[in-house]
Order: structure tokens, then C-alpha cells, then sequence
């Protein structure tokens, strides 16, 4: 929840995909600066498991990775990865947008979503 009552709270979701990449971008207009606060991971397991390496860019301090087990079922929750930053991570520029991304669960995988939530200053 942004601090300042001008800023404006943006939020962006991936919607639900099946085997392929889950993508939120939080989109800064010309003369903003986007920030995060954070983004929730959740999905489905596949066929076979794997680990999967979610990533934040566009953000001050270079790409944020974070890594994610799949499970090798495709009835079976992926644990949720729920990151809220303790404070709000800016993007590394005015008009940058800032990109939560994770690839494909892997084959057999028939839920992954991702949603990101910040503001613009």
C-alpha cells in the first residue's frame, strides 16, 4: 500500500497457463517510477519434477531470482511462493517496468499463475 495518497497502486497477473511461461509486469508510465511490493507464485505440479528459477527485473540492484521445486504429479500443489518486500523495491529507472517471470512448470502442467503488486511514484 503505497505511503503517499498520490502515488497509484498497480497490480498485474499472469493468468492461469498450462505448460508454458507465467509472466506479471508491473508497467511504469513516462515520468514514473514503478515499485514493487510484492508477488505470489502458485501452480500445479508436472510429469516430471524439476526446480525452476523465478525471476524480478527491472529492478535497482539487478535481476532478484528465487528458486521454486516442482513436484513430478500434476494433481499436486507447487508450494506457493509468496514474497512481500519488507519495503517496496524500485525499479532501476523513470519509465522501467519491473517483470516477474517464471518459466514453464514443465510438460504435463496444467496451472501456473503469478501476480505482482506495487505502485507508481
Amino acid at each position: 500500500m503505497p505511503i503517499n495518497p498520490s502515488y497509484k497502486s498497480i497490480s498485474n497477473s499472469s493468468g492461469n497457463v498450462a505448460d508454458a511461461a507465467a509472466t506479471a509486469t508491473l508497467t511504469a508510465l513516462p515520468g514514473t517510477v514503478a515499485y514493487i511490493s510484492g508477488f505470489v507464485l502458485t501452480g500445479a505440479g508436472a510429469t516430471a519434477a524439476s526446480v525452476i528459477a523465478v525471476t524480478v527485473t527491472g529492478v535497482i540492484g539487478g535481476t532478484m531470482t528465487y528458486i521454486v521445486t516442482v513436484p513430478a504429479c500434476a494433481t499436486s500443489q507447487t508450494p506457493t511462493l509468496g514474497v512481500k518486500f519488507t519495503s517496496p523495491v524500485s525499479a532501476s529507472g523513470y519509465g522501467t517496468n519491473i517483470v516477474v517471470s517464471s518459466p514453464s512448470f514443465g510438460a504435463g502442467n496444467t496451472n501456473a499463475a503469478v501476480v505482482a503488486y506495487g505502485y507508481l511514484a
